[in-house]
């Protein structure tokens, strides 16, 4: 009874939905006489949306000011993410414990990613704050994948490339510091300052969303045939972005 009823509903919910349908331990109603009335079905199908509808606030090069942070938590109050991501630089030049205290003051879920400023006691920092470090991770929330890798050193970014390619495809938000060469990543006289490795794995693997920061001048939306990149940082002007995630990915930039 209960595995006809989960071959009904997977045949009208969305393809992403039916991705996940299969890692849910959900208890569905037994119908008598082994019918699936619409009723039921559509129920469950606004459930499973609702459950796979994320909104999250990111941004990014905080270094180090208590004011940066003080907008990201009055955001967090205005907008009640799900999630926040920080995309690196989160200090100047360290220490450690800035990181770590900066992290534990944010109220909700956090993921976070060192920059090219943060020193390596930040990202020691970030594994001992509320926070989880996901640089060179693949970590689910609600049902999507993220993939951090922050971009700051070309040959990890490529060691990374040969190494865990498995954790990338087109389901996967990419979370870096850097943003992808030619993507978002405009400094002075409008030339290209991002990663080349990171626009090899966008062009190869599309991930849907990236959120990305490190270029101060150059906030704001783009995008590729299949993947949105969104510079989050607020080290110049703006105050990061609100993405809401479901079948669809809407972008809000903040400030």
């Amino acid at each position: 009874m209960a595995h006809r009823i989960v071959v009904l509903i997977q045949s009208i919910i969305p393809y992403n939905i039916k991705a996940n349908l299969g890692k849910l331990n959900m208890n569905y109603m037994p119908v008598a006489d082994n019918k699936v009335s619409n009723h039921i079905i559509l129920r469950r199908h606004m459930q499973l949306e609702k459950m796979f509808t994320m909104k999250l606030l990111a941004t990014a090069d905080i270094h180090g000011s208590q004011y940066r942070l003080n907008i990201l938590l009055k955001n967090v109050e205005i907008y009640s993410p799900d999630l926040v991501v920080i995309c690196g630089d989160i200090t100047q030049f360290g220490p450690g414990e800035m990181a770590k205290n900066f992290l534990d003051q944010i109220p909700v879920t956090t993921f976070a990613v060192p920059g090219n400023i943060d020193t390596d006691d930040v990202d020691k920092a970030i594994d001992e704050s509320k926070a989880t470090n996901i640089n060179m991770k693949r970590v689910e929330k609600n049902g999507v994948p993220f993939v951090g890798i922050n971009g700051v050193n070309p040959a990890y970014t490529a060691m990374f490339l040969n190494s865990k390619e498995k954790m990338l495809d087109e389901s996967v938000v990419l979370v870096s510091h850097v943003p992808p060469h030619g993507l978002q990543d405009k400094v002075f006289l409008g030339m290209h300052s991002g990663s080349k490795e990171l626009r090899e794995i966008v062009d190869k693997y599309n991930p849907r969303l990236v959120l990305c920061g490190h270029i101060h001048e150059d906030p704001g939306i783009t995008r590729t045939d299949k993947t949105i990149v969104v510079n989050c940082s607020m080290g110049k002007r703006g105050e990061g972005a609100l993405v809401e995630i479901d079948k669809d990915i809407t972008v809000k930039m903040l400030g």
